[in-house]
Order: structure tokens, then C-alpha cells, then sequence
């Protein structure tokens, strides 16, 4: 099994654009037992991984609570590099 911030990079290879919510979801099957599976920490990842170029802001809105979600997306150069490094 990969480390998890490796399987929310690879996420978003596999999907057109997805927020923190959707990664969690998608993920919880194989890593639920995993403490760093949060919000907050799979938000900060996905921080990251826009700061380091490999993932991009695609929209924003806000769930049935009020809170902002922020959906990202990797472009064809991110994903390139993500698939490079990361292998299945």
C-alpha cells in the first residue's frame, strides 16, 4: 500500500477535479483506519501539492454547512510528474 499523501496525489490522476470531501470518500476504503485521513490534513496536503505545482484551484463553493470547499485538479504536466514518481 502507498503512503497516503502518495494516494491523494494519485487521486487526482484517476479523477477530473475533486476537494478534500471527495478524496476522503474515495480513500476510506483502503486508508480509513489512517489518523491523517482528515479534513484538515488531506486539505494541507492538497496545499502542498498546489504550492509544489502539481495540483490547481478549479472552483470553490460551499457545502450544506456553510464551509468552504475548494476543488482541485492536476493539469497535464502535474499529472505527468505524479505518474512518474508514483507508480501503481
Amino acid at each position: 500500500m502507498k503512503p497516503l499523501n502518495y494516494a491523494i496525489l494519485k487521486h487526482f490522476t484517476t479523477v477530473k477535479e475533486a476537494c478534500a470531501e471527495d478524496v476522503i470518500e474515495a480513500l476510506k476504503g483502503d486508508y480509513g483506519n489512517f489518523r491523517a485521513l482528515n479534513k484538515d490534513a488531506v486539505i494541507e496536503a492538497l496545499m502542498t501539492a498546489e504550492a509544489n505545482g502539481l495540483l490547481e484551484e478549479t472552483r470553490f463553493d460551499e457545502d450544506k454547512s456553510g464551509n468552504l470547499r475548494v476543488y482541485y485538479h492536476a493539469n497535464e504536466e502535474g499529472a505527468a510528474t505524479i505518474n512518474k514518481y508514483i507508480k501503481d
